[in-house]
């Protein structure tokens, strides 16, 4: 199926009670590991990439190595912007090839929220470009997005939202953080039901990274169509290349990611199924 849009993947979704597994990606091997599972397990699949990944890497240098890499695959991949930071930055993602992109204004006053969204979400359709944006706040941290301390979800706002932004996906945040956790985190679940309620359009778990398999089962149970994972994603993959580099006679940069994309790979097949994901392509 190629390179396409998140529209159909997660409207898919959304009808059949599953999630599309989310997946951040630092470099070509990680964009490699994790269409590898895609594959495998005959599942649609989301990359990702932060604006300081992007800054590490430049939205043209990503949007080429999916492109390319999708153009091989024959299950959907999709390039989204993970926590958009800024109107500019989802142009410059939207002209250069992604085919879904998010705009963060969490962090702003409601309207403010609510401004910035709607622009970002008006020109991605005009696009033809699914849009996704943040209500509450997600602990933890996500590149400069720091929250202190959770704000969730109010459902009758996430309506209004949704309604005057025009976003067609929506992050919602129910006690779930950013990076590992400390403690067990306890999620408000209701309130998710709640959500799902009075919103219609797919939604979307972020700090999904230490959550158990039941948590995220039984938040899939309760309307969620995508999962982000991201932080154990990069530790898979620097724990198999530290690994690697105990054998003192280990030089070559190929034999290090090698081991750091087989460990993403098995990593990968693992959340899809745990998301039921897989066999959807």
């Amino acid at each position: 199926m190629g390179f396409v849009t998140s529209e159909n993947m997660l409207l898919d979704a959304q009808k059949r009670g599953y999630a599309v597994g989310a997946f951040n990606c630092e470099n070509m091997e990680m964009v490699k590991a994790i269409i590898a599972a895609a594959e495998e397990l005959h599942a649609p699949v989301m990359l990702q990439t932060t604006p300081s990944t992007i800054k590490y890497g430049s939205v043209e240098t990503f949007a080429a190595i999916v492109a390319a890499e999708a153009k091989k695959a024959s299950v959907p991949v999709c390039l989204h912007l993970d926590h958009g930071s800024s109107f500019e930055l989802a142009m410059q993602c939207m002209k250069n090839g992604y085919t879904s992109v998010m705009i963060d204004g969490s962090k702003l006053p409601f309207e403010e929220n609510i401004a910035v969204s709607k622009k970002v979400a008006d020109v991605a359709r005009a696009l033809n470009i699914p849009c996704e944006a943040e209500l509450g706040k997600v602990g933890g941290k996500e590149d400069d997005l720091v929250a202190e301390a959770d704000t969730n979800t109010d459902p009758q706002e996430a309506r209004e939202f949704v309604e005057r932004t025009g976003v067609t996906s929506l992050a919602v945040a129910i006690g779930t953080a950013h990076g590992f956790y400390v403690g067990t985190p306890v999620l408000d679940k209701e309130r998710l039901s709640q959500i799902r309620e009075v919103v219609d359009i797919p939604l979307v778990l972020h700090g999904a990274s230490g959550l158990s398999d039941e948590d995220v089962r039984d938040c899939v149970s309760r309307g969620i169509c995508k999962v982000n994972f991201a932080t154990e994603l990069r530790k898979a993959f620097t724990d198999a290349c530290r690994k690697v580099a105990e054998d003192p006679k280990a030089f070559d940069p190929k034999v290090f990611c090698k081991a750091g994309m087989t460990a993403v790979t098995e990593l990968v097949k693992n959340r899809m199924i745990v998301c039921g994901c897989d066999g959807k392509a």
